[in-house]
């Protein structure tokens, strides 16, 4: 009994680490399963946070395509878009997602329609300073003169060259245009005065269809009396002048069928060209943003002498924030110097005279726009951000 006492003993012994091994192999399993699931949650998370990131990519395109529509919908109008009116619109309650908008947005302008939004400049103190211009001149102006407004509009980027070529007239289209009727012949002898912009020019741009030409030309007339006459012109010259084309302060402005505005004054253009931002009309030795942030340019000339008040000279006219963004003073420059330096005919490019009469032209272009930049008593800025 004692023998079997004891084998029974060792045999206990010898089976004890068998009965701790499922504890061990228990444990093993709960770590393992905790990993997995570890695991699982992590894998979760990350689907959650790329189906997140997705959604946010989604959401940025549907914004930027809602800027792009708003953004079109606004210069349609000629008015500017501003940052607060895209928050409203767009953005809602995620402002902070504008740059990532807007980005999407340009690439979206300038891939499908060749334009792109530009921030309006605000003009510096120092423009109405003559030591400043003296600077300007001098080339000395500094970059930090201007500052954002948080206002937009669109501006074309299409290549000026590319532009010229397509506007050039073009035998067969001008056929094709007269043929099938699209364009009504322009007739002299027609009593309705209301036809500017229907005359077929047989270019690739249908002009005819778009812009208002006259009102347009009207606009870089006014542009280049302001830029030649030291970039500010009393409100009394610019009517002179303005009368002697024909244009008093009731004369209308020749519009196309299309326009909304079928009687516009020239009070009235001038008017609407100072809401547009093309021109800003201010007391002289008045800065910019003064008398309390008042608005100025809300009256014109002639209502003022109708309530008697005879001192409308001192007022002047000068270029506005959207006429340096969109037009810039070196378009108009090379606008009056191509206008006064009359071209001749087409000729032949084999021609040698030709050439000759092409480089002696744009000599004489070349010398009228120094003119202009010294009758602007300093140096002709271009379009801003070009």
């Amino acid at each position: 009994m004692a023998r079997a006492t004891r084998s029974q003993r060792q045999s206990s012994q010898s089976q004890q680490p068998a009965r701790h091994a499922p504890r061990g192999t228990q444990s093993q399993r709960r770590r393992g399963q905790t990993e997995e699931d570890e695991e699982e949650e992590a894998q979760q998370d990350a689907m959650e946070e790329d189906a997140e990131a997705d959604k946010d990519a989604d959401d940025i395109v549907r914004k930027a395509s809602d800027l792009v529509r708003l953004a079109l919908f606004t210069e349609h109008r000629r008015a500017p878009l501003r940052r607060d009116e895209i928050t409203k619109k767009v953005l809602g309650s995620k402002s902070r997602v504008f740059p990532e908008v807007y980005s999407r947005a340009q690439d979206i302008l300038r891939k499908t329609f060749g334009m792109e939004l530009v921030e309006l400049q605000s003009r510096s103190e120092g423009d109405d300073d003559p030591n400043q211009k003296e600077k300007n001149a001098m080339g000395l102006k500094k970059k930090a003169t201007s500052s954002g407004t948080k206002t937009y509009i669109l501006r074309s980027m299409l290549d000026p060259a590319l532009i010229e070529r397509a506007c050039a007239p073009n035998s067969a289209i001008l056929n094709v245009e007269q043929t099938e009727g699209k364009v009504g012949t322009y007739n002299d002898d027609d009593d309705d005065d209301n036809r500017v912009g229907t005359r077929s020019t047989g270019s690739i741009f249908a002009w005819h269809h778009a812009d208002e030409l006259g009102s347009v030309g009207i606009l870089y007339v006014i542009l280049a009396l302001v830029l030649v006459n030291g970039r500010a012109i009393s409100d009394n010259d610019l009517r002179a002048l303005l009368k002697r084309l024909r244009l008093s302060a009731t004369a209308p402005i020749p519009l196309s069928s299309q326009s909304t505005h079928q009687n516009l004054t020239t009070d009235a253009y001038l008017l609407q060209l100072i809401r547009q931002g093309y021109l800003d009309r201010r007391k002289i030795g008045e800065q910019k943003g003064a008398a309390g942030g008042k608005k100025r340019g809300r009256a014109a000339p002639s209502a003022q002498a109708a309530n008697g008040d005879d001192d409308s000279n001192t007022f002047e006219w000068r270029w506005g924030p959207r006429a340096m963004s969109e037009i810039g003073e070196v378009g108009i420059a090379q606008f009056v110097a191509a206008f006064m330096v009359q071209r001749r005919g087409n000729v032949d490019d084999d021609d040698d005279e030709g050439d000759r009469e092409d480089a002696a032209m744009r000599r004489q272009i070349e010398k009228m726009v120094q003119g202009i930049e010294k009758a602007a008593s300093g140096r002709l800025l271009d379009i801003t951000g070009r």
